[in-house]
């Protein structure tokens, strides 16, 4: 190399060692104290039916599934899982079956969050469990759609369900919580207190009211007593920011529901942003993405608003998004205990930083440099803010002075080519008088970190995504099942759950039947029938086939049906085809669940307390019923919906049984 190049070289050196110099020097240090201390990242199964299709999963998938969310150092490790305590009600993607249908009747093994818990726990036995009720069975409210007028029925009803955790699950849960986004009320909270001390449960804490941080801060501030019974002000969607008067009340902030995005990498974006910055901004030590999976038919409401997505138990197909790998930067090198530093902050040119310490030595580091538009959130609306390119040079002090060297982990979101990279090990950040300087791009998220674990894990590739299989039977002919709910029906009002119907001679012993009876407390506005939804919603020309048993005498009536096309909180005004038969002998063909946009009526000599086979065929602007293999109706003119799920369901909150349930779709 001759003179001038060496030159040439020397002055390259010189101007980036300049820039280097020059760049924004950031503090990390416990020389003044810390920060709050650090309460984890978790994922919310629930509010509603959120994991309904997860537990349809064959093995090794199933598992597979898990690992990425709960196994520590393998994908997510989450810290933290909230799930729904079951209310028999609508609760967004369907509804979840409660312990308590009855006032005199107690059932710890219906659903799925209690399998759920035990899993996530047998991968992580430190792992917080939380819960909290959407809505409640309509005996708690004594008729009212409200739960606070007996609130000593609505705390023993929950606490019931913690102590049956414990009983039959060897579950603790830590958090309970009061009404999903609904009025609190101040006398019940104070109640459900007094009453998990009296039933054993002093350790288990209140977390009020997962709503918005007001009025619920005032309140505790201007009542002493709801202040002991309250622990953590939760707050939904805060937009990174809490209010003056949460931190006034000096106890821990939580995002106890947040992110609610599509998983694509713009949802990736929205996560990294919010979980650096829900503690930068707002000083939340904790946020729980909804939902854990996005483990629901895709067509209802909320599509892919989970941190990965399993929505195909008929295939095995799953796929790791990368909310994934980003709450890995996280919760891979950080446990709940840890402490933030109070040194933390954004950045010059855009972005964030937060760090996190043991108390031991360890430090993580976690920067995110994500843009306004590759980071927006279902909500709040996200104000302008611009992040460019920047050298960042970080100082750390105090005790952490000495450390020589960082692991350093990266994602890559890259918009232009879309050859994104998550979670990538990168060699370690050596550190010289306790100095590293980085160059920042935009949308990139890195941690630095003490911890030598981190692990991008991997399964083998699922199997490939396929449609829903267009011949499908069901005879519920299951002596014990794992779940109390059939394979792939998602209840959208009411529940259907497995039954054995001791009375039968022999062809029906094994039902699925619809077992609310009584209008929950609700929390959306739930259909005036029951309804459970099944298969491929692009379906156009299909034949359902069920046998059906009516256990009202003089009111009942139930249905099957095809092209439906709604479901979660719009169920109450879903369309398609609708084949009802009633214990008065009758029939009719209704293009709404409603029952009131009539196609055909007349006389079926259908009876309480019998087994009925219907039979529903659609085929372009044409629909036809039969009954007992005999044509009822038919040529019923349907120009809409063109599509949707098949169904079945009730006429209204009413015992019914159904069985040899078959359909084939035409794709």
């Amino acid at each position: 190399m001759g003179l001038r190049e060496l030159a040439a070289v020397a002055a390259l050196v010189l101007s980036l060692s300049m820039a280097l110099d020059s760049s924004p020097r950031y503090i990390l240090s416990d020389g003044q104290g810390l920060g709050r201390a650090f309460d984890g990242i978790g994922g919310l199964s629930g509010g509603g039916a959120t994991s309904r299709l997860l537990v349809n999963y064959a093995e090794p998938f199933r598992s597979q599934i898990l690992d990425f969310l709960f196994t520590p150092g393998f994908g997510a490790s989450l810290h933290i899982l909230k799930v729904e305590i079951g209310g028999d009600a609508q609760s967004t993607d369907g509804t979840e079956p409660s312990h308590m249908h009855y006032e005199n009747d107690e059932n710890y093994f219906r659903g799925y969050e209690w399998w759920l818990m035990k899993e996530a726990k047998k991968r992580n036995p430190n792992i917080t469990l939380m819960s909290l009720p959407w809505a409640f069975p309509g005996w708690v409210g004594h008729g009212k759609n409200w739960p606070y007028d007996f609130p000593d029925i609505t705390a023993a009803y929950v606490v019931k369900w913690i102590l049956g955790a414990k009983q039959y699950h060897d579950l603790d849960i830590q958090y309970v919580g009061i009404w999903n986004e609904r009025n609190y009320d101040s006398k019940y909270i104070k109640l459900l207190r007094y009453t998990l001390d009296k039933s054993g449960l002093d350790t288990v804490r209140i977390i009020a009211s997962d709503n918005l941080w007001e009025p619920v801060v005032l309140s505790v501030l201007l009542d002493p007593e709801l202040s002991r019974a309250v622990d953590v002000i939760g707050a939904h969607y805060p937009g990174t920011n809490s209010v003056k008067e949460a931190l006034k009340t000096q106890k821990k902030l939580w995002a106890s529901e947040d992110y609610s995005t599509f998983n694509d990498e713009v949802g990736g974006g929205c996560w990294a942003r919010i979980l650096n910055q829900n503690y930068v901004n707002g000083l939340m030590s904790a946020t729980i993405s909804w939902n854990l999976v996005a483990s629901y038919y895709k067509d209802l409401p909320f599509s892919r608003d989970g941190l990965m997505t399993a929505e195909e138990p008929w295939s095995g197909n799953y796929v790791v998004q990368s909310p994934i790998w980003i709450t890995a930067h996280t919760t891979q090198f950080t446990q709940p205990g840890w402490t933030y530093l109070r040194t933390v902050g954004h950045l010059a040119q855009g972005g964030s930083y937060v760090a996190l310490t043991d108390g031991k030595g360890n430090l993580t580091v976690v920067i995110e440099t994500m843009t306004h538009d590759h980071s927006v959130c279902i909500r709040p609306p996200l104000p302008p803010f611009n992040v460019t390119s920047q050298n960042a040079t970080f100082q750390l002090e105090g005790s952490f002075a000495s450390i020589k060297e960082l692991q350093v982990w990266r994602s890559q979101f890259n918009f232009k080519t879309k050859k994104s990279s998550f979670f990538e090990k990168l060699l370690p950040q050596k550190l010289l008088n306790g100095l590293f300087t980085i160059k920042l791009a935009e949308d990139e998220v890195y941690t630095f970190t003490t911890i030598t674990t981190g692990q991008k894990g991997s399964h083998p590739p699922p199997p490939s995504s396929v449609r829903f299989p267009k011949v499908y039977k069901d005879d519920f002919n299951v002596l014990n099942p794992a779940f109390s709910e059939a394979p792939d029906f998602a209840d959208q009002t009411g529940v259907f759950e497995y039954y054995v119907n001791m009375s039968d001679p022999g062809p029906h012993v094994f039902t699925l039947r619809q077992v609310v009876t009584e209008r929950p407390v609700t929390w959306v506005a739930d259909a005036d029938q029951t309804i459970s939804v099944i298969g491929d919603y692009q379906w156009e020309n299909l034949t359902v086939t069920c046998d059906v048993l009516m256990e009202s005498v003089k009111m009942g009536g139930v249905f099957i049906a095809a092209r439906v096309d709604k479901g979660g909180q719009s169920v109450r005004s879903a369309r398609g085809v609708f084949f009802w038969v009633f214990a008065d002998g009758t029939y009719k063909v209704t293009n709404d669940l409603a029952g009131q946009a009539l196609l055909a009526e007349g006389k079926s000599g259908t009876r309480a307390h019998g087994w009925h086979t219907l039979s529903l065929t659609v085929a372009g602007q044409y629909a036809s019923g039969q009954l007992n293999g005999y044509p009822l109706w038919k040529n019923a003119v349907v120009l809409t919906p063109k599509n949707g799920w098949a169904a079945i369901g009730t006429h209204s909150f009413e015992l019914a049984q159904f069985d040899n349930f078959a359909l084939v779709a035409d794709y």
